[in-house]
């Protein structure tokens, strides 16, 4: 019968997993590779909003995309003890600047996640209480961020940033000094119903990674930030219960904003 007939294909087929293509990903991707993973899936890497549009169409099954998608469909669901979380300084989410907060007038917004965004939204409303005017930002719009102009900037880029910008207001800081909680930038969200044997494997995938820090660093060359102190002390990889707390304050700012 039919149903027979697709549960067959789904069971043939490989799993369609969605990355996000920056350094912070590294580590589980590694974690991929080296454990033999990677050859049980079908891997594709982009930033974090066309990650999530993926997600969002179909073209892929469990995606490491931006929570703030998360409300946007009923299917969606958590299916991984890991994400890309921060419990201080994160270092690659900052809003950059060259006055300080108070002189900020215009905030540009990165186009490539939503997430941190809505963050710095949420924190120029409840957390630094200054009205700002936004502006969605275009394909190269660092070289704005002048005068009163600030810019979110996330990612690869933000390191770049760092030290060119002399105001640099890191997102997950201000918001564990918001809230006393750890911030959850993306997780490994699927649309649809996975198999536990699978998503044992894909743990253990991602683990695997994470326990060969040094490796991962090694096989790197990148001279503008410590990537030791990055997957260390910036980056908190595992999806515990304060990450969850901290995800779900976050949701319902959120959902407030968009009221």
């Amino acid at each position: 019968n039919g149903f027979l007939c697709a549960k067959l294909i789904q069971l043939d087929r490989k799993w369609r997993i969605g990355a996000v293509s920056y350094l912070n990903t590294k580590p589980l991707l590694y974690g991929f590779e080296q454990s033999g993973f990677i050859d049980s899936i079908e891997l594709v890497q982009d930033f974090p909003a066309r990650i999530a549009a993926m997600l969002l169409n179909n073209e892929i099954d469990i995606g490491l995309v931006p929570v703030a998608i998360i409300p946007e469909n009923k299917a969606f669901h958590i299916v991984s003890d890991y994400c890309i979380g921060a419990v201080n300084e994160v270092a690659s989410v900052c809003l950059f600047s060259e006055v300080p907060m108070e002189q900020i007038e215009t905030v540009i917004l990165d186009y490539q996640s939503r997430t941190s965004v809505q963050l710095c939204k949420i924190l120029l409303k409840h957390f630094w209480k200054k009205e700002v005017v936004f502006k969605n930002a275009e394909l190269d719009f660092r070289n704005q961020i002048s005068g009163k102009t600030a810019a979110v900037v996330i990612g690869d880029r933000a390191f770049e940033q760092r030290l060119i910008s002399p105001f640099v207001y890191d997102l997950a800081a201000a918001w564990k000094d918001f809230t006393g909680l750890p911030f959850v930038f993306a997780a490994w969200v699927a649309n649809k119903k996975i198999n536990e044997a699978f998503l044992l494997k894909f743990n253990e995938a991602n683990a695997f990674g994470l326990q060969h820090i040094a490796e991962v660093v090694a096989n790197i060359d990148y001279p503008l930030y410590d990537l030791t102190i990055y997957y260390t002390q910036n980056i908190s990889y595992n999806f515990d219960a304060s990450k969850q707390e901290g995800l779900n304050n976050f949701l319902s700012y959120l959902k407030e904003s968009n009221q």
